[in-house]
């Protein structure tokens, strides 16, 4: 959603805090399956905070204002918001990772979790976790029922410390089943009841972590716990088609992704090659204070070249056009979400017109999918929708799709 009403929310997040400030215990009175299957094992769950509590008038204001009044209809509840810290792992080692927890209010039966995967971040003040300076909507979806986790991924927030390990399979699905789980320590800790189904939704990065998240949740789930429905919005599965894109000579407006992609890649595999073997000077230089979290992507994006073959030095651009740049190229087919066959229902969601994660790959993915044995996959295709305005007719379809689902 967009944030000119951030300052609308902050004021009345702090109002209510004043008022709410011992709102965590007894949200409800008993646990519920949800949380009953976690008794016998180890929390992973540091620390919470307590942000405020919002009244759902204030919810369906935030929404008009923000032009989403077709939703005023969804929201029933008023919400309760903590910041959370939790451990995970990154490169073998155990980690802390933070998000955002949002759960309605005075439900009569538990709510359903809903895990929200947010698109590519740059600025470390963006991170979910800092709401509300960093709201921008999914956090909404708990007036609509759902027990929402928003993890921050890591790189932000609790870790900002790393650099974000971006379109990395394992740590996108780590981070995700991380923040499930610390939530459902958080809940029984807090005698708030959970319902046993889960929804995974997310946009643009935030499509791959979930898809990510749902491949690892299927191979290993979590006990009590059934993966209902899932709704990706245009991410880039196929890496290696999206690759091939980059290496076909044409600008790409949004360099700052090529960036990150390579430097993280770099830094969470540990290889650790000097930014010159890829980067061609003075961006080579650049790259480190560029993606160190004081800037938003616009800003990367105005430092850096449109034309891949000016960004990257000569051996390393022509390495992925012809596939000799191995350990990269490798690491990116290895990181592409096409070798698994989805369980639950699960709709892929892109705009036809995308310039920055082409409409195809979403295409090449489902066919993929499809051809593994996937069953309950569906393609929904948004003609003429852009990266910037897919996202709302991806939410309008699918709340009431999750909502059905629910109800099963």
């Amino acid at each position: 959603m967009k944030r000119n009403f951030r300052s609308v929310l902050y004021t009345g997040v702090l109002l209510l805090s004043l008022f709410a400030g011992g709102a965590c215990k007894k949200e409800a009175e008993a646990v519920t399956p949800g949380t009953e299957a976690i008794q016998n094992e180890k929390s992973n769950l540091v620390s919470f905070k307590f942000v405020g509590i919002i009244p759902v008038d204030a919810i369906r204001t935030l929404a008009s204002k923000n032009g989403y009044p077709q939703f005023n209809n969804e929201f029933k509840y008023d919400i309760t918001v903590f910041s959370v810290v939790y451990n995970t792992t990154y490169q073998g080692k155990e980690t802390q990772a933070s998000g955002l927890m949002v759960f309605p209010r005075n439900m009569e039966t538990p709510p359903t979790i809903l895990s929200a995967q947010h698109g590519t971040l740059f600025a470390h003040k963006d991170a979910p976790s800092n709401f509300p300076a960093s709201f921008n909507g999914p956090e909404l979806f708990a007036s609509a029922g759902y027990a929402t986790f928003i993890p921050d991924y890591l790189g932000y927030g609790a870790s900002k410390q790393i650099l974000h390990p971006y379109y990395n399979e394992q740590y996108s699905a780590a981070t995700v089943r991380d923040i499930i789980r610390a939530g459902r320590f958080f809940c029984k800790d807090q005698d708030i009841p959970l319902g046993n189904k889960l929804f995974l939704a997310g946009y643009s990065e935030g499509g791959y972590v979930t898809l990510a998240a749902q491949k690892s949740l299927e191979a290993n789930p979590l006990p009590g716990l059934t993966l209902a429905g899932v709704a990706a919005g245009a991410g880039g599965y196929d890496l290696t088609a999206m690759i091939s894109n980059i290496a076909s000579g044409q600008e790409y407006n949004h360099p700052s992704y090529l960036a990150l992609l390579t430097q993280g890649y770099n830094t969470a595999n540990g290889w650790n090659r000097p930014l010159n073997q890829i980067f061609k000077e003075p961006y080579a230089s650049r790259i480190p204070g560029l993606l160190d979290g004081s800037k938003t992507g616009g800003q990367v994006n105005s430092e850096l070249p449109k034309l891949p073959s000016q960004l990257f030095t000569d051996a390393f651009y022509n390495g992925l056009k012809t596939g000799t740049e191995k350990q990269f190229v490798t690491a990116l087919a290895e990181n592409s979400l096409t070798d698994w066959a989805p369980q639950a229902p699960t709709r892929l969601y892109h705009g036809t017109a995308d310039d920055v994660v082409p409409y195809q790959n979403s295409e090449i993915t489902y066919t993929k999918l499809k051809k593994n044995g996937a069953k309950q996959l569906d393609l929904y295709p948004i003609p003429g929708g852009t990266h910037g305005t897919t996202f709302q007719p991806m939410i309008m379809e699918l709340i009431p799709w999750f909502a059905s689902l629910d109800k099963n």
